[in-house]
């Protein structure tokens, strides 16, 4: 059987059943050749509107289906993702222009997330209280309702499946809103797997579209709570909306993630740990390593090798080539970074490798000479590009490390791993790895950032799902009225 036959999805909307989307529908394309893959709905505010009313309609009755069976249907789910694996695969390289083995992870993490949020529905909701009165006191937790989910293009069915497997599997529906350049790898590939896996008509959506079917799904009155990836700019506005409205809003948002190298580092190891935190997925990813903090006393060294490093990595077609890195995902994309880029050299920056394109094919960048107010340095570049700042002293570099608005993701090399922890416990982070670099996700871990990064680890582990995806709530029960004095 073949998941992803367009003649199903051409131009639609998955709102309670496939229906034309009234926004439209747009080309989905492969930035590594501008070829047409497909074409999908664009929702409009209408379909979202539809979408959130069917969805709290089907809600109730998918709340009250037995645990059992709604861990059966997220078991499936998980099995679809891996017997479909080579499918979705090529879906993911080529619409999102990563590379095979970043496709093989998403996959692979799509179905862990399902598997474990099919351990959800048969966990404790709840403990018994202390009461003053004669009646049984209980702290129970209860679905939230209708969950929006807001996902972006640069891992789009590992952030997507992260808040839409928990939310369902605690019996709650869900909208998603994929972003429209990865409209069938972040939100038409998890339509169909739970079609095929049983879950009843309605309890699902999923509406690729822009910013007014995003603002849409914030302020529809029918979505209690709102799961969010993307910029930090564009999670402000969602939080602002959100906040206004009474909502909860969970945040993942932007980081410019430090990797610190410390002088007895491995220098083999760490140059590949720093090479791969900068270039994976052409550095777009929100873990990514965007500022490298190295001491002065192997520096020179550390500049040349992870120079090296990136002029021997192959950029390409990542679907037709055996590469380490394909294309940014678009010209806008592609012309943030190479300003960035520009702008630091234009500062007093040197580029040590790369700074140059083809088309949309970035290769990847090292900058020394560069200070904390270099453009690619202070800002999320959101591209393959490692700028290198020297410390002398631990004190300068947690200085460094916490000089930023950001604070997601964070490495220290070291073969002290004492010395690594206690340094890290002086840079406030919401994820730390000692002697690895900053990119990594598993679907066991709670996820998330501080600050300008977001509202805290929302996703991932049954604690951080079941918090962020049901409500507390206070139940009592007695046997008879109470008497009242009046």
């Amino acid at each position: 059987m073949t998941l992803l036959d367009e003649t199903t999805w051409r131009g639609l909307v998955s709102s309670d059943g496939w229906t034309k989307a009234e926004g439209g529908e747009a080309a989905v394309l492969e930035p590594a050749t501008g070829e047409e893959l497909g074409r999908t709905g664009v929702a409009a505010p209408a379909d979202v509107a539809r979408a959130a009313s069917a969805a709290a309609r089907a809600q109730r009755d998918w709340a009250e289906t037995g645990f059992e069976d709604r861990a059966a249907v997220l078991r499936r789910a998980g099995a679809l993702f891996e017997e479909h694996a080579a499918e979705i695969r090529e879906w993911v390289v080529r619409e999102t222009g990563g590379i095979p083995a970043k496709a093989d992870l998403e996959v692979h993490i799509a179905a862990q997330e399902c598997y474990e949020a099919a351990a959800l529905p048969s966990h404790p909701m709840g403990e018994i209280l202390p009461t003053t009165q004669p009646r049984l006191s209980l702290a129970r937790r209860v679905p939230v309702g209708v969950v929006g989910v807001i996902s972006p293009f640069n891992f789009p069915l590992i952030l997507s499946i992260r808040s839409v497997a928990p939310a369902l599997a605690l019996g709650n529906a869900v909208v998603l809103k994929p972003d429209q350049r990865t409209a069938v790898s972040g939100g038409v590939v998890l339509a169909r797997v739970f079609e095929e896996a049983g879950l009843p008509e309605g309890v699902l959506h999923v509406l690729p579209g822009g910013a007014d079917a995003g603002a849409a799904l914030v302020e529809d009155p029918h979505v209690r709570v709102i799961s969010f990836t993307g910029s930090t700019a564009a999670g402000r506005r969602v939080g602002e909306a959100a906040g206004r409205l009474l909502k909860r809003a969970h945040l993942e948002l932007g980081g410019n993630s430090a990797l610190v190298v410390l002088d007895d580092a491995d220098l083999d190891l760490a140059v590949s740990a720093g090479a791969f935190g900068s270039f994976m997925h052409q550095g777009q990813i929100c873990m990514t390593t965007g500022r490298h903090l190295v001491h002065e006393a192997i520096a020179d060294d550390y500049v040349g090798r992870l120079a090296e490093h990136a002029d021997a990595l192959p950029v390409g077609d990542p679907f037709r080539e055996q590469v380490a890195l394909g294309p940014i995902i678009d010209a806008g994309q592609l012309d943030r970074v190479h300003g960035l880029v520009t702008a630091s050299v234009d500062a007093g920056a040197t580029l040590a490798a790369g700074g140059t394109h083809q088309g949309l094919f970035y290769r990847p960048t090292v900058l020394t000479d560069v200070t904390p107010a270099t453009p690619a340095y202070a800002q999320e570049v959101f591209g393959p590009v490692a700028p290198v700042v020297r410390f002398g002293s631990l004190d300068e570099a947690v200085e460094l490390a916490t000089g930023t608005e950001y604070g997601l993701s964070l490495g220290i090399l070291s073969r002290d791993v004492m010395k690594a922890m206690a340094l890290a416990d002086r840079i406030p982070s919401g994820i730390v790895h000692v002697n690895d670099q900053t990119v990594g996700d598993e679907a066991v871990a709670p996820f998330g950032g501080v600050a300008a990064s977001g509202t805290g680890s929302r996703f991932g582990g049954a604690a951080a799902n079941i918090e962020a995806f049901t409500e507390g709530q206070w139940l009592t029960l007695q046997g008879s009225v109470t008497r009242y004095p009046f």
